[in-house]
C-alpha cells in the first residue's frame, strides 16, 4: 500500500530525475529529498584585513573585468604575500568570495589563530565559461598573461600558487592545476567542483560539444595531478558527488571532506576553516 511517505519520496525523486538536465532545478530537488544541516563553522567575527577591489580592460575576454582582493588581518597592501587565486562559480562574479563566502574572515580568523598568513585573490571569469577558452573569451588566458602580473605588480608572490574555487569554479582551478603542473602550484582546494564523468551529463554550456569536453577533462588528465597537494570538499546530496568521488578514485592521495550537505553556500561555509588551513599550511610549506 502506497503511504503519503511513499508518495512525496517518490515525487522527490521524480523531480530530481525531471530536474537533471537544469542543475539549478536538480540542486533544489535533491535538497528536498536530503535536507542540509546547520553548518558548524559560523562566519567568524573580529578583525580582518584590507579588502581591494577594481578592474582591468582584459584583451584575452574581450572586455572590463572586475577583481577583488584579501589581505589578512596584520597584513598591508603591498606585503609579499603568497597567493590563493580563488575561481568563482557559475553565475557569480569576483566579489562573491568574499560578500557570500566571506573568505577574508575565514583568512583572517585563521591567522589569528596562527596560521602563516596568504592573500585571496578572486577576478571575474565569465557567467558561464567554465574557466577555458570560449568564443566568448579566454579565461585561463586572462588568468595566467594579466591578473597575475597585476598582482605581481602589488608585490604578491605568484610564481607558485594555491589554487581554490567552488563549483564552477572548483572545476576551472583543477583544470588550470593540470595545466600548470607541481613547479607552479602549491596546492589545490576546491569545493563542489563541477565535474561529469561523460559528456552527455553536463550542464547546458558549459561545453561548445563532446569535443570541447574531451579536450577539458579533469577526470582524464588527473595524471597532470602528481605532486600537488588536493584536497577536496563536497556535500554527499549535491548533484556532483558522482563526479567528486569518481575524481576520488583516481587521485587517491587527495584529501577530502564529504558529509551531509548540498550544492549551498551553507556547505561552502562549513568547508572554509579546512580549506584555509590545507592552503595555508601548503604554500609555507
Amino acid at each position: 500500500m502506497l503511504t503519503r511517505r511513499h508518495l512525496l519520496l517518490g515525487t522527490g525523486v521524480l523531480a530530481l530525475g525531471g530536474a537533471a538536465a537544469v542543475p539549478g532545478l536538480r540542486d533544489h530537488a535533491a535538497l528536498l529529498v536530503h535536507p542540509v544541516p546547520v553548518p558548524p563553522h559560523p562566519v567568524p567575527t573580529g578583525p580582518v584585513g584590507p579588502l581591494l577591489s577594481g578592474s582591468f580592460a582584459s584583451k584575452a575576454m574581450g572586455r572590463v573585468v572586475g577583481w577583488s582582493l584579501a589581505y589578512p588581518v596584520g597584513s598591508a597592501p603591498g606585503a609579499a604575500l603568497p597567493v590563493l587565486l580563488e575561481l568563482h562559480g557559475r553565475g557569480a562574479d569576483h566579489a562573491e568570495s568574499f560578500s557570500t563566502h566571506h573568505l577574508d574572515r575565514f583568512l583572517s580568523a585563521a591567522v589569528r589563530a596562527g596560521l602563516p598568513p596568504f592573500a585571496i585573490a578572486s577576478v571575474d571569469g565569465g557567467e558561464h565559461s567554465y574557466w577555458h577558452r570560449r568564443p566568448a573569451g579566454d579565461p585561463q588566458t586572462m588568468l595566467l598573461d594579466e591578473f597575475l602580473p597585476l598582482l605581481r605588480s602589488r608585490g604578491l608572490r605568484v610564481d607558485r600558487l594555491a589554487l581554490g574555487g567552488w563549483s564552477m569554479g572548483g572545476y576551472g582551478a583543477l583544470l588550470l592545476a593540470e595545466r600548470l603542473g607541481r613547479s607552479r602550484v602549491a596546492a589545490v582546494a576546491v569545493d563542489s567542483p563541477a565535474l561529469w564523468t561523460q559528456w552527455k551529463d553536463s550542464a547546458p554550456g558549459a561545453f561548445d560539444g563532446p569535443q570541447d569536453f574531451a579536450a577539458h577533462d579533469v577526470l582524464a588528465s588527473v595524471r597532470a595531478l602528481a605532486g600537488i597537494p588536493v584536497r577536496v570538499s563536497c556535500g554527499t546530496s549535491d548533484p556532483f558527488i558522482g563526479g567528486v568521488r569518481a575524481f576520488l578514485d583516481r587521485v587517491p592521495t587527495a584529501g577530502h571532506d564529504l558529509g551531509p550537505g548540498g550544492h549551498t553556500v551553507q556547505w561552502w561555509l562549513h568547508a572554509a576553516p579546512g580549506q584555509m588551513a590545507f592552503v595555508g599550511h601548503a604554500l609555507a610549506g
